[in-house]
């Protein structure tokens, strides 16, 4: 059993995560900005804080297994989850803890050699902002020392509340390009999302390295 810090548990991917971890057996303590929708029950520890609070970030870390980021990248209240990377990978590498990032995939490449999905001349302006702090994120990971251990999941380019679909304990892996399927249509649904990336924290496979999951 695992202990998993979970920033972002009342979000989409952060709420799937629990969920599935829970479903595993591992203990969480779950941290947002309001708990109110955070219930105490059997596995879960609301706990009300900031991951641009560096003393509560080094509080939490204590004891626990791996740290999972999932916070939006835009700015919230004027912070951007790139403003935190420092601190988290400071707390991660004192604690011996290792970081695991819900990332975006406006980062992944279309094609090998191609560009990237937010470079397309099809990706929405609306969104742009977003992935593109998503991508600075996965650039400030990889620039970490090597003794900061974490990894970075891409979901595949449908994936939301909006596009929600059933349980299937089925995914696809790929590294850092797009994957799609036959009808060349890239997604996954969140339950199938959080399967893969519980599936890292039990037995990690990619140690400082972004993936990706889709169907």
């Amino acid at each position: 059993m695992a202990k998993l810090v979970l920033f972002g548990a009342t979000g989409y991917a952060g709420g799937h995560i629990t969920e599935e971890a829970l479903r595993r057996g591992h203990e969480i303590v779950a941290v947002a900005r309001s708990v109110d929708g955070l219930a105490e029950r059997a596995g879960v520890t609301p706990k009300q804080g900031s991951l641009h609070d560096e003393s509560f970030v080094a509080d939490v870390a204590k004891g626990a297994d791996v740290l999972v980021v999932a916070i939006p990248g835009r700015p919230i209240d004027g912070k951007r989850l790139l403003d935190a990377v420092p601190a988290l990978a400071a707390v991660a590498k004192d604690s011996g803890v290792r970081i695991g990032v819900v990332g975006g995939a406006g980062s992944l490449l279309v094609s090998e050699g191609g560009p990237r999905v937010i470079d397309g001349p099809d990706f929405p302006d609306e969104y742009k902002p977003e992935a593109g702090n998503h991508a600075e994120v996965l650039d400030a990971l990889r620039a970490q020392p090597e003794d900061v251990d974490w990894f970075y999941v891409s979901p595949a380019a449908e994936f939301g509340a909006w596009t929600e679909g059933e349980r299937t304990g089925q995914y696809r892996l790929g590294g850092d390009i797009l994957v799609t399927d036959a009808e060349g249509r890239s997604r996954i649904g969140g339950a199938d999302y959080a399967i893969a990336f519980v599936d890292e924290i039990e037995k990690p496979a990619h140690r400082r390295q972004r993936f990706t999951v889709a169907y």
